[in-house]
């Protein structure tokens, strides 16, 4: 059943993107707003609580659903399972600014390829030569990637496997993630340097990080090139300025013989970079070898679970 619940989610993000996100995006926003605003007094431990509070019921709604649905009929909670992770997931809009960055740059449309990678960031990306128009469209892309499928993935995977229902754990990792951004980028934009509120959703998006991120880069070694993807993830992961990221950049990199990283000119100044990969592909021939690589990384994962779905039942 999580199988094929995946796999209809997976359809569904490619063939329809989820339009109505946006409409979507709002009642979250309240929701960490009001424990924002209710706890937030700067301290380490009220952001501590705010977070157990925002994130604890949810889940417990959403396990109780699946439970009682489960008990009424098994396709309701497939169906429950679909519809969480076509919400949870969102890497549609991602894949599809990657491929049309692809053909922009294929048809050396550069001045298209830097609006659909300013969109695809969320941040201008004027100035960019061919190759660092390729490069940060793959960064970002992976990135992307790993927060809107791989880490949902995992974590559907793991909470399945315990018996409380994959929705649950897809809900959980996007919380992670949005209970930090959101709250980190309301410490930015009121300037509250001095505040802690934000750093223990900080430390839950990393620890929510760990496995998925080490299993991402494990899948690149397997179904890429599996030396260099070690040899990168041991030895350059660590120089980017986020070390989780980068164990996921380098090992990509190794994993499909591309470079990533490397300093780059933007808005007339030099961003220092690390140099991330051992390969020579640059420009559209790497946003290919990219492209490859995570599909084979897709089909990986899912046979994996096949696999562990079978073990289950045999079980």
């Amino acid at each position: 059943m999580s199988l094929f619940a995946l796999i209809v989610a997976l359809l569904l993000e490619q063939l329809h993107p989820l339009s109505v996100r946006k409409y979507l995006h709002d009642w979250p926003q309240v929701y960490v707003d009001y424990f924002q605003h209710l706890f937030n007094s700067g301290e380490y431990r009220h952001g501590k609580i705010a977070w157990w509070l925002a994130v604890v019921p949810l889940l417990l709604l959403v396990v109780l659903t699946q439970w009682g649905l489960t008990y009424i009929h098994p396709i309701l909670s497939l169906i429950f399972n679909i519809l969480a992770l076509y919400l949870c997931m969102g890497f549609g809009k991602y894949s599809h600014y990657f491929t049309e960055v692809q053909q922009a740059l294929r048809t050396e449309n550069r001045e298209a390829a830097h609006t659909l990678l300013s969109k695809l960031r969320g941040q201008p990306s004027q100035g960019l030569n061919t190759e660092e128009l390729a490069r940060l469209t793959i960064e970002t892309s992976l990135v992307a990637l790993h927060r809107h499928l791989f880490g949902v993935i995992v974590w559907f995977t793991l909470f399945s496997l315990l018996g409380l229902g994959g929705a649950a754990g897809a809900l959980l990792y996007r919380l992670g993630q949005g209970l930090n951004s959101h709250w980190a980028d309301e410490a930015n934009v009121y300037a509250l340097s001095e505040s802690q509120f934000s750093e223990f959703a900080a430390n839950m998006r990393a620890r929510l990080e760990w496995l998925p991120i080490r299993l991402t880069a494990g899948t690149f070694a397997i179904v890429g090139n599996f030396e260099d993807t070690a040899y990168c993830w041991r030895s350059q992961a660590a120089y980017w300025p986020d070390s989780e990221t980068g164990i996921l950049l380098a090992s990509a990199a190794g994993a499909s013989g591309i470079r990533l990283g490397l300093p780059i000119y933007q808005d007339g100044v030099l961003l220092d970079r690390p140099e991330l990969g051992v390969g020579e592909k640059t420009g559209e021939a790497a946003l290919q070898c990219a492209i490859r690589l995570v599909w084979r990384s897709v089909v990986f994962m899912l046979v994996m679970l096949f696999m562990l779905t079978i073990a289950s039942l045999l079980g």
